[in-house]
């Protein structure tokens, strides 16, 4: 198992680590809970640094990028980030990930950790522009510092104002004097910011250690995987193996805004078209109960004793203190106030389908 660069920082802290997409990672250090809730109120920091970096470089890197991903990198300029995906042939999804434009011939894609060597083969595959695909992501380290106070933290150990930074946007700047790409992004629907930069465990330290420095006003915490999930599950965020894989397409799984049919050429087009044409046969939906449950991954959906679909990501919010979920459900049923069930040992548990995000910001 790999070890990112805060590996030792973790153990120090007694965060409880587990194998995750190949790497040793902090899921908590406290409690689930009580990290979810210091991202939604204050700040948190999560190591992140286990997702790939593959830089796209040549004259042809916008072709490239707009060739194998969903979205119209067309519409980006310097300095700006975009929500996407990948897509096979059949229209199933490759990976979802973040593209980042630093040039007109410089491109970052940004995709999920368990993805990246298979997403690494499936670019070179399809590199029919001639680019250059440099595989990075073992450079880099990656931090999340997420939550209302995240602007505050980065700003006093940040060269420049990040005040007028957008969501979605980035700059290259140093952050405790290291030279890194600031990007105002994350995955909890709070104001945050991933820090991205080169060095040894004594960079990635140092770095640590002035973020937490900057955040001790604020009560700043670190924060583990099992946040993360519960933080994105409550904005009804899709996470690759649970509720999008290479057996789901983008129009399904409620990704259509990120899905420009009209841009032109790209992998899985052809088939979605047809989807759209035709209608999807099932749709990603939220799902919420009343009742005390946990509902989880695998778990089947119902209506009447008949199974209509299964739940891909289920937890108990954390701010709600109730049960959300996303499933898969027969298009007939996806329709918000909806009711339907989850199958718990055997037992129905009567659920409505709501519409996103569950927590409201």
């Amino acid at each position: 198992m790999k070890k990112t660069k805060f590996y030792e920082v973790h153990k120090k802290l007694g965060a409880k680590i587990v194998d995750f997409a190949g790497y040793q990672m902090p899921v908590q250090y406290s409690s689930i809970i009580d990290e979810h809730k210091t991202v939604r109120t204050s700040v948190g920091v999560f190591d992140v640094s286990h997702m790939g970096e593959i830089f796209v470089r040549g004259e042809n890197a916008l072709d490239f990028v707009q060739y194998v991903t969903t979205n119209d990198a067309s519409k980006l300029e310097n300095g700006r980030v975009q929500y996407s995906a990948m897509c096979y042939e059949d229209a199933g999804i490759v990976d979802d990930l973040l593209v980042y434009k630093i040039s007109d011939a410089e491109y970052l894609l940004v995709v999920n950790a368990s993805n990246k060597d298979k997403d690494f083969e499936w670019m070179n595959k399809n590199n029919k522009f001639g680019v250059q695909l440099i595989d990075e992501s073992d450079e880099y380290s990656l931090l999340a510092v997420q939550g209302p106070e995240a602007m505050k933290v980065i700003q006093k150990i940040t060269s420049e104002s990040i005040e007028n930074l957008e969501y979605y946007h980035f700059l290259k700047t140093k952050v405790a004097g290291v030279e890194m790409i600031l990007s105002r992004t994350g995955y909890t629907g709070e104001l945050g910011y991933e820090l991205y930069f080169k060095g040894d465990e004594s960079v990635a330290e140092k770095i640590w250690n002035a973020v937490f420095d900057a955040g001790e006003e604020f009560g700043i915490k670190p924060t583990g995987l099992g946040a993360r999930d519960s933080l994105r599950l409550e904005m009804g965020y899709c996470l690759y193996g649970n509720d999008i894989d290479q057996t789901t397409n983008p129009l399904e799984a409620g990704l259509g805004w990120i899905t420009k049919l009209k841009k032109g050429e790209f992998i899985g087009r052809e088939v979605l078209l047809k989807v759209k044409e035709e209608g999807v046969k099932r749709k990603l939906v939220p799902i919420t109960t009343e009742e005390k449950a946990f509902p989880r991954h695998g778990y089947d959906i119902t209506v009447d004793g008949n199974k209509i679909g299964n739940v891909t990501s289920g937890t108990v919010s954390p701010i709600l203190n109730k049960p959300i979920a996303l499933g898969y459900v027969q298009k007939d049923y996806a329709l918000e106030g909806n009711t339907v069930n989850f199958m718990i040992r055997d037992k129905e548990i009567p659920a409505v389908i709501v519409k996103l995000p569950f927590v409201v910001k």
